[in-house]
């Protein structure tokens, strides 16, 4: 099976090429060029750019299946679809979960949540326009492949191993120094996390069965909160931790995982569909452990996110007793 894969060098889009490649796939990258240049060296490479509607390496070629795990805004999508005319038979489109509208859907929401209104008024992303302009994304595809050849995944959190995200590597790296530590939210807020090698062999399983449809890809199979996950990486790492509740000025959505309680309902999401299709349960010590061990090999670089060491330790002081 001919797979052309838009991205491929930046974490899940990598994940998705080794998974492929393991699975015997033939593999060609669409991309920059500006990441993971050491990367898959025996596999094909066309460079060019979706941020200025660069396809002229996508003037010939034909696939079975396009996977896109770059396409942010309608334009990314539409320019490529045009580009690649009716050279590829099925569009697998990473989507995301902050395309549902969750007012008024309880925990166990599915596939058939409500949808947020589209955007195509902008490309500017934030909180407000990404799951607007996935939708519209979405959309475009269905609109140009029909039902019968669109595949639709939309993944919560992703973890794992290459993470540029720092979320969940923060709460890793923070359970194994151990001691106490400050949390801005409530203890038992919901918290779902995928692996981002199930999301992957999620991806080659439906390609190979040759599936298409809209899959919800959230985990971990057993649910948790923010305190047991917290507990869970401290307890992989061989440490012991005392989660303290605090108040910090940043705005939830900045923080790693955090989230209003508004927002709980869409982090207890049901992803029997995606688990019938073929997406692994990877325990969620197992995905901390390996994020663990990846984060000290690479020598634990500055994180984009959390709390510094400083900080942290003036919020504990207010909340000594």
């Amino acid at each position: 099976m001919r797979v052309l894969v838009l991205g491929g060098t930046s974490f899940i889009g990598r994940t998705v090429v080794d998974t492929a490649v393991r699975h015997g796939l033939d593999v060609t990258l669409f991309n920059r060029g500006f990441t993971g240049a050491d990367l898959f060296p025996d596999l094909p490479r066309l460079t060019g750019d979706r941020d200025v509607d660069d396809y002229r390496s996508l003037a010939t070629g034909h696939w079975d299946a396009v996977v896109d795990v770059s396409g942010y805004v309608p334009r990314h999508v539409t320019t490529t679809m045009a580009a690649l005319g009716d050279r590829v038979d099925r569009y697998v489109f990473i989507s995301t979960q902050a395309v549902y509208d969750h007012d008024g859907i309880g925990p166990g929401g599915n596939e058939s949540t409500p949808l947020r209104a589209e955007r195509r008024d902008t490309e500017e992303l934030d909180n407000a326009t990404y799951g607007p302009l996935k939708v519209a994304c979405e959309n475009d595809v269905r609109a140009r492949f029909g039902d019968e050849r669109t595949v639709i995944l939309r993944p919560g959190r992703v973890a794992g191993p290459h993470d540029n995200q720092d979320a969940f590597t923060y709460w890793v790296r923070r359970a194994e120094r151990g001691g106490r530590v400050a949390l801005p939210a409530e203890p038992e807020q919901p918290v779902q996390v995928v692996d981002s090698r199930d999301l992957a062999t999620l991806v080659i399983r439906l390609l190979v069965d040759r599936r298409s449809g809209v899959f919800d890809a959230v985990g971990p199979a057993e649910p948790t909160t923010l305190a047991g996950l917290i507990h869970t990486c401290a307890q992989i790492a061989g440490s012991r931790v005392e989660i303290v509740p605090v108040r910090a000025e940043r705005a939830p959505f900045l923080f790693p995982l955090v989230r209003e309680r508004s927002a709980w309902p869409g982090l207890q999401r049901d992803a029997s569909k995606a688990r019938a299709a073929g997406m692994p349960s990877t325990p969620l010590s197992v995905t901390a452990a390996d994020v663990l061990t990846w984060d000290r090999d690479r020598g634990r670089p500055a994180l984009s996110r959390g709390f510094s060491a400083a900080e942290e330790e003036q919020l504990l002081a207010d909340y000594s007793g």
